[in-house]
């Protein structure tokens, strides 16, 4: 009787696994499926690790009763191991090289933080300590700092753009130590979001720097609240539910809004790539690792963090939504000696995200 419980016990939760490995694959790859025609899939990636966890809670039992049950978890993590990989890269550390050039992305958040004591602004202290060669800020509208920003910031920077969205003001802006030889904003349909491309003569070599504010997702304070508790277990089963209908049909809803955006942006970069243009790509995506923006973004080119960070890189951090929506990408060209999410500073409702290219 005790081997027949048993038998069907091992079958149930063997069943119960090949469903996880299932949900892995199908969350780990189906950020490849325009969300244009499946919105909920796109939100539904969010819950990848909670997929990936779930198969090492499998590999715990397996390891405790049958190893032979291992194989499922074992090969559903093999299969999904790229998508793994993007999500939470491990690599080998270093100083990098002198000859490395410092990038960096920051969302500032309209340098919204308040002055400290010592009278300075902490985003602009932040950024000038940086020793950054080229920042790309996004929701940069400096008005509430501008004295301090003209005054300590623009001097360490010789060659700077702004762009305001025209419906929005949404500021961007590009701080580089190289010329800024011309720029122009890239054309999609968006009535708060842009992306700008610039391009630089990096000693002498021709660079496309693109800077990204892609879609946003339209979660107001009340929605991010309702998420908060949601995770903290504050919500009775039916409120879970009602919020977590809600909190994906918004995500989705600017996913498929995101999607045009995203193509109109890896065009662009693809007519570059043809002319022979060496490419970065900074910003904030608004979307997680493993989303079709940036996929489809990062098509052909090398994800600076995935190559050269270390952990998952949560570049938001509010309301209990941990998710690295900030990246940088580069062509081949460009040896990765390094990249890390800055959580040290909080002057903002994201990290920075940073790396360090060599020219090959």
């Amino acid at each position: 009787m005790l081997k027949k419980v048993k038998k069907v016990t091992l079958r149930t939760v063997a069943a119960a696994n090949l469903l996880a490995v299932a949900a892995l694959l199908l969350l780990g790859y189906g950020g490849y499926i325009n969300p244009e025609s499946h919105p909920l899939l796109a939100s539904l990636g969010l819950l990848f690790p909670a997929a990936a966890l779930a198969n090492i809670l499998f590999l715990v039992f397996w390891v405790l009763f049958q190893w032979r049950g291992c194989t499922i978890p074992l090969l559903g993590f093999l299969l999904c191991f790229p998508a793994i990989r993007t999500y939470w890269p491990l690599n080998l550390s270093g100083e990098p090289p002198a000859d490395a050039i410092k990038v960096l992305s920051f969302n500032v958040y309209v340098f919204a933080a308040g002055f400290r004591e010592d009278g300075m602004h902490p985003t602009i202290a932040y950024l000038m300590e940086s020793d950054a060669d080229i920042i790309c800020l996004q929701e940069a509208d400096y008005r509430g700092a501008k004295a301090q920003y003209e005054e300590k910031l623009k001097p360490l920077y010789p060659y700077y753009h702004e762009t305001q969205q025209p419906y929005s003001h949404d500021t961007m802006i590009l701080l580089s130590r190289y010329p800024i030889v011309k720029h122009e904003v890239i054309p999609y349909e968006s009535k708060s979001n842009i992306s700008v491309a610039y391009e630089l003569d990096v000693k002498g070599r021709r660079v496309l720097v693109v800077n990204n504010h892609l879609e946003s997702n339209m979660l107001n304070a009340d929605d991010r609240d309702g998420f908060k508790q949601m995770m903290k277990g504050e919500l009775k089963q039916d409120s879970a539910k009602k919020e977590s209908k809600a909190l994906l049909s918004k995500l989705g809803a600017a996913a498929q809004i995101r999607a045009p955006q995203a193509n109109t942006v890896a065009g662009y970069i693809q007519q570059a790539r043809q002319q022979g243009m060496s490419i970065i790509v900074c910003g904030d995506f608004n979307d997680h690792p493993l989303s079709y923006a940036h996929h489809t973004i990062a098509r052909g080119l090398t994800d600076c963090y995935v190559a050269g960070g270390n952990g998952p890189g949560f570049s938001f951090n509010r309301n209990w939504m941990f998710v690295r929506i900030d990246n940088i990408f580069c062509s081949d060209d460009w040896e990765v000696c390094g990249a890390k999410v800055d959580k040290e500073e909080h002057s903002s409702d994201h990290y920075p995200i940073m790396c360090w290219l060599k020219k090959r």
